[in-house]
């Protein structure tokens, strides 16, 4: 099995996305693999957090290698979900690999047409770097 990256969680993060899975309790798909890894995630407080570090209501930059594509998606709670294509739920696989990760860090997910590997290129926005400590 292929090693993953190290991620980086604050504890308000962790706090807020606890509290959402107890809420939820029923299953959705990825719910066991988000489990995972806040259970594996090195945890800071807010003020700690480097700014190269994809945290809730980052706004990042990635690329799909295989496809050549870039992205740039905000990951969101699922209450900020509104329909808009620039945003990801931290419930969806895609928010569930992003969260904690590095600029830098590569990481393999499914597709359509396979696995992919997805490459995180730049933070656009951190609320914690931009001093927004509790958003």
């Amino acid at each position: 099995m292929e090693r993953k990256p190290q991620i980086t969680l604050s504890s308000l993060d962790l706090e807020r996305i606890e509290v959402l899975l107890e809420k939820n309790s029923g299953n959705f798909p990825g719910r066991d693999a988000l489990e995972a890894e806040l259970d594996r995630a090195d945890v800071l407080e807010p003020q700690e957090m480097p700014p190269n570090v994809v945290t809730m209501n980052s706004t990042v930059r990635f690329t799909m290698l295989e496809l050549k594509k870039s992205n740039i998606l905000t990951l969101v709670y699922p209450k900020d979900m509104d329909g808009s294509t620039d945003k990801v739920s931290i419930f969806a696989p895609v928010g569930i690999a992003l969260l904690g990760l590095s600029v830098g860090d590569e990481f393999k997910m499914p597709s359509p047409t396979g696995q992919v590997t997805v490459r995180v290129d730049a933070i656009e926005f951190q609320p914690e770097s931009s001093g927004e400590l509790h958003r």
